[in-house]
């Protein structure tokens, strides 16, 4: 899907087109594994950081076209929304101090990108797997970036499913909501590795990546916080299998399996079976102009792009992808490894790939054939439960179960280091970065559970949403120290630029609501009011709109004596003339309509959404 050219596929003259270059590919490729046609000898380890951009209060900032015009970077392009950018890096061989370079350049390009957003409204650069400010309002169809290929996938897969999207995801928190394009995809940013595998080794390298997957992750959660929900440890896995799932509640037979998933099987004799599958289970969804024939390219010597395959591929988000790619007429295999979050640093971000790549070169012997060792539903639950669990998870691993700080300090580091030294990177480099995954280990400490720690701490002092951009800020912070996450200190507040003043209606109001039905007895609402010692509460029909609120006040001289009282309902006291605002007006412009209007309270309501109320109590307590 890198490619700006893709259309929607709408007719089956372009169905059967896109199929006969499709099954040319696959062809082409099964030859090229007969033949050898693959590069061997020779690895190389490169990167794809996908990063938000905030602007100086720490919201999403939706800059990014101006800010990659200025920075004029081949390296940096653009990602699904208008609040990220993405780079590129350069593979490097893997050797020596390859990591070294790979982050050297990470810096520098993030520098000249925070550099040119610093210039642009004192935008800047964040590196984080959720963005912890983001709001629902921040995910509409207008952010998206204006290009062909983000609306085209956006509109195939709405017509596919012929239904909003339903995000259902539970952790300590639920979220549970719908909504209307992919833009939610957005909200998760990675730090992608690309590691070039020999074709004979294939099999094994690509069923090993699979195995370690829940343990890697375990150690590199990030993502815990999304819409100021607690919810999984990463919560991108979660998110994005659902953000981008076009199947319908019908469950049509090609579409089974979700688009984004973990896989389905080992693989045992091709590594083509892993095309082959999804092209069996996925329909295509979108196609290009194809300008080669890849089995008459290759009657003449020349790699074929497989511009087909690819593009399928493309459109199919596995935690781990094996990708094909060319250049200079050399054909070479790579493991794309997906699950990996942006941040929590550049440090971090370079230890999780020094790991992974180590662990990967390091496979034991007696991993090979690996079904015979362990069920692939075990390694699938592993992944998932790491995702959910994060650095406390319990797996099971070969039929033993094992904690994962000992399973990783006492099996995988070993591993890894084993697997640096054959591939002969330079000792100080193994030294320094397995050891911010052992301190990590050491002190219990992921990118995921300093954000949990810290925004329950700060949940004591402040609002919940200056607490996501206190949160922010302090990742900022850290980040330009490029400090690994397992020396950062709690959050300090003293030290935080963020104003508590209570100037705004999100910092003083009440967000534990109590809602009624407008068919429920007003006796009721009032016993709710007694129990949970509230004066007002706002009241919805059955669409779950707010269609009026009743105060402690409107009931004090209600009889419930009387029999005809005792069967009235909410929707016959309710007061249908509230005030409803936005969690961001001033407490001022809130206590003029209030008085204006002689009500006593006012509705809070963000993307149609009611988060909170404001009270006349409230505006006593600001004012006392």
């Amino acid at each position: 899907m890198g490619s700006q050219s893709v259309k929607a596929i709408t007719t089956q003259k372009e169905r059967k087109k896109f199929v006969y270059h499709l099954l040319k590919d696959v062809d082409a490729f099964e030859r090229m594994i007969r033949d050898d046609l693959f590069e061997k000898g020779i690895q190389r380890v490169g990167a794809e950081q996908e990063l938000c951009l905030v602007d100086q209060y720490f919201r999403p900032s939706l800059n990014a076209l101006k800010i990659l015009e200025n920075v004029n970077d081949p390296h940096i392009t653009t990602e699904l929304a208008l609040f990220n950018l993405e780079i590129n890096l350069d593979p490097f061989e893997l050797k020596e101090d390859c990591f070294v370079k790979l982050e050297k350049q990470l810096e520098e390009l993030l520098n000249k990108v925070n550099k040119e957003a610093n210039n642009i409204e004192q935008n800047q650069v964040i590196l984080t797997g959720i963005l912890p400010t983001l709001k629902r309002k921040d995910l509409v169809f207008k952010n998206m970036t204006p290009f062909r290929r983000y609306k085209t996938l956006n509109k195939v897969i709405k017509d596919l499913r012929k239904d909003d999207f339903k995000l259902h995801i539970q952790g300590v928190e639920d979220l549970i909501l719908k909504h209307n394009s992919i833009l939610f995809e957005a909200c998760n940013t990675s730090f992608q590795v690309h590691l070039q595998i020999d074709v004979d080794n294939a099999i094994d390298m690509y069923n090993w990546s699979q195995a370690i997957a829940g343990p890697m992750l375990s150690v590199m959660c990030n993502s815990p916080l999304l819409l100021g929900r607690e919810l999984w440890k990463e919560t991108r896995i979660a998110l994005f299998q659902q953000s981008v799932d076009l199947r319908n509640p019908s469950y049509l037979l090609r579409e089974q399996k979700p688009r984004v998933s973990f896989g389905n099987k080992w693989v045992k004799h091709s590594v083509l079976e892993l095309f082959t599958d999804d092209i069996s289970r996925h329909a295509p969804l979108v196609t290009s102009d194809f300008e080669e024939d890849s089995l008459a390219l290759l009657e003449k010597g020349i790699m074929p792009k497989l511009q087909a395959l690819n593009l399928h591929n493309g459109t199919l988000y596995k935690w781990n992808r094996l990708c094909y790619g060319v250049h200079n007429n050399v054909a070479h295999l790579r493991i794309e490894n997906r699950y990996i979050p942006s941040g929590p640093s550049i440090k971090d971000e370079i230890a999780n790939a020094v790991f992974w790549v180590g662990v990967m070169q390091g496979m034991p012997k007696e991993y090979k054939k690996i079904w015979k060792k362990m069920a692939f539903e075990d390694a699938r639950s592993n992944f998932m439960n790491a995702a959910k669990t994060g650095i406390d998870t319990y797996f099971n691993w070969c039929g033993k179960g094992i904690p994962a700080k000992k399973l990783i300090k006492k099996f995988f580091l070993p591993i890894a280091r084993k697997g640096l030294e054959k591939s002969k990177i330079a000792t100080n480099d193994i030294d320094y970065f397995l050891g911010i995954i052992e301190e990590r280990i050491d002190k219990n400490t992921t990118g995921a559970s300093w954000l949990i720690k810290n925004k329950r701490l700060l949940n004591r002092k402040l609002p919940k949403f200056d607490t996501k951009i206190v949160l922010t800020e302090t990742i900022c912070k850290n980040q330009q120290q490029n400090i690994p996450v397992a020396q950062w200190e709690d959050v300090d507040l003293s030290k935080s630029r963020i104003s508590t003043q209570k100037n705004k209606l999100y910092k003083a109001m009440s967000t534990e609501l109590f809602v009624a039905n407008e068919h429920d007895l007003v006796e009721l609402v009032l016993r709710v009011m007694k129990w949970n010692k509230v004066s007002h509460i706002p009241v919805v029909n059955n669409l779950n709109k707010i269609v009026g609120v009743i105060s402690k006040k409107q009931l004090s001289n209600f009889d419930f004596s009387k029999p005809i009282n005792k069967q009235k309902t909410a929707k016959r006291m309710m007061d249908t003339g509230f005030i409803s605002l936005t969690p961001e007006t001033s407490i001022d412009t809130a206590k003029k309509l209030m008085n204006r209007g002689e009500k006593t309270c006012v509705l809070i309501i963000e993307a149609d959404e009611l988060v909170g109320i404001f009270t006349q109590n409230d505006l006593s307590s600001i004012q006392s």
